[in-house]
């Protein structure tokens, strides 16, 4: 690894944000289950926004608005042609973009399947710059009753494909682990030697959800013990909802204090 800044491309999911009534009820949650520190933006961001950090590397945001949910952010070079692409592939701009911030230029979307999400045009804030570590975002993964409809949207709009070879649940950006290499990762396709073609160029999940009226992004959070963690999650007020074991990870789907949902997981692959 280097010291390089993590940098987004274009297509590529690079930023999480928790919407919620009250911040500051919602960082002593966060603060306390996954060991984050806060700062609050400085001039030219919206009111009541705060960064969480993790040994002092942006994790992701919490903003106090009337919605209770976390988000996902995906990365674009051009907002307005992004959006405009959103809106002929058949989602719709909710929010269209404003002139911006010093941190970068946002947009709020729906994909045809009812899923909202967030544009990104970075200026100087490109994204997350601690993943994939216990108490940071690991993976946002796409829900979808209609897996087909949604894979042709994200696939016009970004570029997104599915490979049969790298298994269920995948969804890539061809180039990006060329992108990994070159910036922060420089030994990621030998370390990942092992694995099928593509898959450092994994970006996202899918799963499908036939009995969902609509489709979602779920946001998943690295922790060292799920067990642990969903028993610290009820102690500090939330809800551990369910509990699975895969192939993979064991998971857990926590409901903090207010209402907003996201799942711990463990990395722990099956003997």
């Amino acid at each position: 690894m280097t010291d390089q800044k993590r940098t987004y491309p274009n297509g590529v999911p690079c930023w999480v944000q928790l919407e919620v009534p009250d911040a500051a009820e919602a960082s002593g949650f966060y603060g306390s289950l996954f060991g984050w520190t806060f700062e609050a933006a400085g001039p030219g961001a919206p009111g009541s926004f705060l960064f969480a950090r993790l040994d002092g590397a942006d994790v992701g945001a919490i903003s106090r608005t009337g919605g209770r949910g976390w988000s996902s952010f995906i990365a674009c070079d051009d907002i307005e042609a992004t959006s405009a692409a959103v809106s002929h592939a058949g989602g719709t701009v909710d929010v269209p973009s404003d002139p911006g911030t010093p941190f970068g230029r946002g947009a709020t979307c729906t994909d045809p399947q009812g899923a909202s999400f967030h544009l990104w045009q970075a200026a100087a804030h490109p994204g997350s710059q601690i993943v994939n570590v216990p108490g940071a975002w690991n993976f946002s993964d796409l829900r979808t009753p209609d897996v087909s409809a949604s894979l042709a949207f994200y696939g016009e709009v970004f570029g997104w494909r599915v490979d049969p070879d790298l298994g269920a649940g995948m969804i890539r950006l061809p180039g990006y682990g060329d992108h990994l290499a070159a910036t922060i990762d420089p030994d990621i396709h030998e370390r990942q030697a092992f694995a099928p073609p593509g898959f450092a160029d994994v970006i996202a999940g899918l799963t499908p959800d036939d009995g969902a009226e609509r489709a979602s992004w779920v946001i998943r959070f690295t922790v060292e013990d799920r067990d642990a963690s969903a028993s610290a999650a009820e102690r500090l007020g939330g809800t551990a909802v369910s509990r699975v074991d895969t192939e993979w990870t064991r998971e857990a789907v926590i409901l903090d204090p207010q209402g907003a949902s996201f799942i711990v997981s463990q990395f722990a692959p099956q003997d």
